[in-house]
């Protein structure tokens, strides 16, 4: 039999179903869109595979052989698995999916972004598990070898061969101990430079923030005190010193809640960042996958405001992004 199956064209199932469902050749031929010949041809085809007749004439109607009732319910769930498992995907649900998703962001962005919508999904995916992994030297190596389902980062930092989309922008402010008598007053941009500033570098080739490249593009340069090896480590290394640190604005208004800092209004204006969320091409069809980035994109829309520090220009920054993201990336982003 194995060897006979091996024989058998699979899609002659289609037509047996139909066959020995309506019990008429010409029935059986509307019901597939084939021409009565054709259908007659599979039958003859069927007849030979199974060695039996299947369908004979009986007076005037076409009736089943026993060997015929025997096969139809088999090929009728042979037929609804196929369907149910292969033709049609399976409904999404995540109130029962057990899958793990692997995402690779900063500290920053999964402070600002992802801490709330995963204690969301505690209650709404109970069973769906999610591992969050710090920024690498190659981030769309990892995505094109599968080694994680999303990327969030900066959207300069994606790959035009997978899809992506903007999550959110934000802009820039200064953070100081709230001791600091240089944080009495409005930031200058001569105080600014006079300070001692802490700052984030990252992976193995110590690749700058973006706020540290653009700001070393400025006419003065800063004195770096310190290099930190996170975002989140900034505020602490700021707090009981003189130093001052420029830090994303959301991440920043978060932080003053909990420490003795203060915000004060950059000097001068930085270009917003925005962060995108990217996946493998291969993946676009993930069910489980869209739902999480979904909702991502429903959160981050709940919370998008225009960036307080930057004149827009058409929708724009007024500084010519196309050009500084090509810079940045041949600069830092090198892969």
């Amino acid at each position: 039999m194995a060897m006979r199956f091996g024989r058998l064209d699979l899609n002659l199932l289609v037509a047996l179903d139909a066959l020995l469902s309506e019990r008429s050749v010409s029935l059986a031929a509307d019901r597939l869109c084939l021409s009565q010949s054709a259908t007659s041809s599979a039958l003859g085809r069927l007849r030979d595979y199974f060695g039996d007749e299947l369908l004979v004439v009986k007076g005037r109607t076409m009736v089943l052989t026993a060997r015929a009732e025997e096969l139809i319910e088999p090929v009728r769930a042979v037929l609804e698995q196929i369907r149910t498992t292969v033709a049609v995907a399976p409904p999404f649900d995540p109130a029962t999916a057990e899958r793990q998703v692997r995402i690779m962001a900063s500290d920053y962005s999964t402070q600002v972004m992802l801490a709330e919508v995963l204690a969301d999904f505690e209650a709404v995916a109970p069973s769906m598990r999610f591992e969050i992994q710090p920024m690498s030297d190659s981030p769309i190596e990892a995505i094109e070898r599968g080694y994680i389902d999303l990327l969030l980062t900066i959207d300069c930092a994606v790959s035009a061969d997978h899809p992506s989309l903007i999550l959110f922008e934000d802009d820039y402010v200064v953070v100081g101990d709230a001791r600091n008598p240089a944080m009495d007053e409005p930031m200058t941009r001569q105080l600014y430079f006079s300070l001692g500033h802490v700052t984030p570098r990252f992976g193995k080739s110590r690749v700058p923030a973006f706020e540290d490249w653009f700001v070393r593009r400025q006419k003065q340069q800063r004195r770096v005190e310190v290099v930190a090896p996170t975002f989140l480590s900034l505020p602490g290394l700021v707090v009981g010193t003189r130093r001052i640190a420029t830090l994303h604005r959301r991440m920043a208004e978060q932080v003053v809640q909990t420490q003795p800092l203060v915000i004060r209004e950059l000097p001068f204006d930085i270009p917003p960042i925005r962060e995108a969320l990217q996946w493998n091409i291969a993946n676009n069809n993930d069910r489980a996958l869209r739902w999480v980035i979904e909702r991502l994109e429903t959160a981050a829309m709940s919370k998008r405001r225009t960036p307080s520090n930057v004149v827009l220009l058409g929708g724009e920054s007024a500084f010519d992004r196309g050009s500084l993201e090509i810079e940045y990336r041949l600069n830092h982003l090198r892969r």
